[in-house]
């Protein structure tokens, strides 16, 4: 019988980040095809716990770590190996060792691992299965940081080097891996342009999105009128701890806002996500611009916008961000970049539009003409609900896995720790 081994760089529970919420959906999908086995790390002993207890019950074992290595850590390692630091900063010996028993006492026959960071835990000698999801060309990501960065920086330096070795490190996997897979096809034909391999070894597996859960008929608490403001609202999601976030919110809010104001003297920008930096913090001080912080729920806020942006600068695959607006029935104006991995008709069900003057043109139509915006957002649900449910995106993965379905019985829980 079958028996999936998946390995996680980052816990996949709670699903409230972009990568959570991939893992965490094909979690859910290879559970419904074989017994699976989740080892995994995590950022922290706290975040372990909660995640073991939500998979104990649906997987056949759970083994989470808290990581332990921190970036100078790895870094100091990279440095020594001549290896790409991301390797170093998800390597742990304690996961290794139980990876090993996994694969001897489980019989595991397959193996899928999430993130390339995760590839050096398949075992060079492994006979079965092993499937690849890179989800992003990661190593693009860091030449995109290098560029912007000022050339003789020391984070230029630092994003070349993580951007070159990760390249031939991510074509090596490949070169291993029955399948690699890749969260749009656009990733998925980058990946392909730069390794030469065909479409039968790289291939795209979309994000999707749960259209119960997001939807203008769900089950979320509207914003009470304090928190929503007057005049038109803007919003943007996201993590923004995370230097493309930011990047796109320091431009919006200090660049595009104060054109948009021209037009919309009440107009204002909301930026919702946990762990805002110092940078992103600083914003709040520009008049128009909220910065919310952590919310339980991003659904209101996205339910309030009369447009949700996404201005990124520097965006790899699918943006969550936007699948959840759209799926919410509002309007979006995002860079070309941050639509690039999303199959929409622009601009029938989002708009595409790059620099400050151009995305302030933009939202200001869509908040002059509540008619178009609506008629955007409504094709917007359609084309999620016709393309992203994630039974459909994921649907692919039986064939992949070439696995019979699992018995009709209650997993057995092996480990958690």
């Amino acid at each position: 019988m079958a028996q999936i081994l998946f390995l996680v760089h980052r816990a996949p529970w709670p699903p409230d980040r972009g990568d959570r919420i991939r893992s965490w959906h094909l979690f859910e999908a290879l559970r419904k095809i074989a017994p699976v086995h989740v080892a995994a790390l995590a950022d922290n002993m706290a975040d372990a716990a909660i995640a073991t207890a939500k998979l104990a019950p649906l997987a056949a074992s759970v083994t989470i770590i808290a990581r332990q290595t921190g970036r100078v850590g790895a870094m100091i390692r990279a440095l020594i190996r001549n290896d790409p630091a991301s390797l170093h900063l998800f390597a742990d010996a304690a996961l290794a060792r139980q990876v090993s028993t996994l694969i001897a006492d489980q019989q595991i026959t397959h193996i899928v691992a999430f993130s390339s960071q995760m590839a050096h835990y398949v075992p060079a000698d492994f006979a079965g299965t092993f499937i690849m999801d890179f989800v992003d060309v990661d190593s693009a990501k860091f030449e995109s940081y290098a560029a912007a960065d000022s050339r003789w920086s020391l984070m230029g330096w630092v994003h070349r080097r993580e951007g070159h070795l990760l390249a031939q490190y991510e074509a090596r996997v490949a070169e291993r891996a029955d399948a690699s897979l890749f969260v749009s096809e656009a990733e998925a034909a980058l990946f392909r342009d730069r390794t030469g391999l065909d479409r039968s070894r790289v291939r795209a597996l979309d994000n999707g999105i749960d259209l119960h859960r997001f939807s203008p008929d769900g089950d979320w608490t509207a914003l009470n009128a304090s928190d929503r403001g007057t005049g038109p609202l803007a919003v943007f999601t996201g993590q923004m701890d995370y230097r493309p976030n930011i990047d796109a919110v320091t431009q919006f809010a200090t660049q595009t806002v104060p054109l948009i104001r021209r037009d919309h003297p009440t107009a204002h920008f909301a930026i919702v996500g946990r762990a805002p930096s110092a940078d992103v913090l600083a914003l709040a001080a520009l008049p128009g611009v909220t910065v919310t912080g952590e919310v339980p729920d991003t659904r209101p806020w996205l339910a309030a916008a009369d447009v949700v942006v996404a201005p990124l600068l520097i965006a790899r695959g699918v943006q969550n961000k936007l699948l959840e607006a759209m799926a919410m029935a509002r309007p979006v104006v995002a860079s070309s970049a941050a639509l690039e991995g999303i199959d929409v008709t622009r601009p029938a069900q989002a708009i595409a539009a790059d620099g400050a003057a151009a995305t302030a043109i933009a939202v200001s139509a869509l908040f002059s003409d509540p008619h178009r915006a609506h008629d955007i957002a409504q094709a917007a649900r359609a084309r999620m609900v016709a393309h992203y449910g994630w039974d459909a995106t994921l649907a692919p993965l039986g064939a992949l896995l070439q696995c019979e379905a699992p018995p009709a019985t209650a997993p057995h829980i092996e480990a958690a720790a």
